[in-house]
């Protein structure tokens, strides 16, 4: 779709829920408030067209690269891992919370199953946010270390909890966790299918837990089948 002023908010949704999480990260309301044109929406939010145009154009445009992750240095990996997975997370948890939140708050008395979700989703961003945390401030710095002290042929330091074995396993367990948190998640929302009547809101809702889990599968791979088994060899 190339997008255009007189576009209404609503038509542009219509064309790609996925707009939806855009308009919602420059606080257009696209739900309600959608049967107005972008240039409106723009005035309204002090929002700039041209860039909210090409990130809704992008959506269309976005390919799937295949990389070879597995042959990628450990602090590469880790840096991919930040800033492309726990970036998004960061991004998205504010997205899914205030959706979560107004489709349970209106929807909830007929559709019960989404007040559940709310509580789901309210439980694994906080799960994710502290386990991003010790990732980023406790493990990874040590796998760093390893990884520079192995190039520079030099002995590592002893971490203050024992085996680097330690850290993975709580890692491990914690998404798992998370993973069935999504699990339970995509059974109450019928894998993610928004009810025919249901509202912009809900069916963002839904795209937007669908992308979310997807990503997490993604990050949970690369670190579960290709960062620890190597960190752990590595510590040996």
């Amino acid at each position: 779709m190339i997008v255009k002023e007189e576009n209404t908010v609503a038509e542009v949704v219509v064309n790609n829920i996925k707009a939806a999480h855009i308009f919602k990260k420059h606080g257009i309301d696209f739900c309600c408030g959608g049967g107005i044109t972008l240039e409106k929406a723009c005035a309204k939010n002090n929002a700039n067209f041209d860039n909210l145009k090409a990130e809704i154009e992008a959506l269309n445009n976005t390919t799937s690269k295949s990389y070879n992750y597995d042959k990628w240095e450990l602090d590469f990996l880790i840096d991919h891992i930040v800033n492309i997975h726990h970036a998004y997370v960061e991004e998205s948890i504010p997205i899914l919370l205030a959706y979560a939140n107004k489709v349970a708050k209106v929807h909830g008395h007929h559709y019960t199953e989404v007040v559940k979700i709310n509580n789901l989703v309210e439980e694994v961003v906080k799960e994710l946010a502290a386990h991003m945390k010790k990732e980023e401030l406790i493990l990874f710095p040590y796998i760093k270390k390893q990884v520079k002290a192995l190039k520079e042929g030099v002995k590592p330091e002893k971490p203050h909890f024992g085996s680097v074995n330690n850290p993975i396993n709580m890692m491990m367990d914690e998404h798992e966790t998370a993973g069935n948190i999504f699990k339970e998640i995509a059974k109450l929302s019928n894998n993610y299918t928004a009810p025919k009547e249901a509202c912009n809101t809900f069916k963002a809702l839904y795209s937007k837990l669908e992308e979310f889990e997807q990503d997490l599968h993604q990050h949970i791979h690369l670190e579960n089948n290709i960062l620890f088994p190597k960190a752990i060899q590595l510590d040996k």
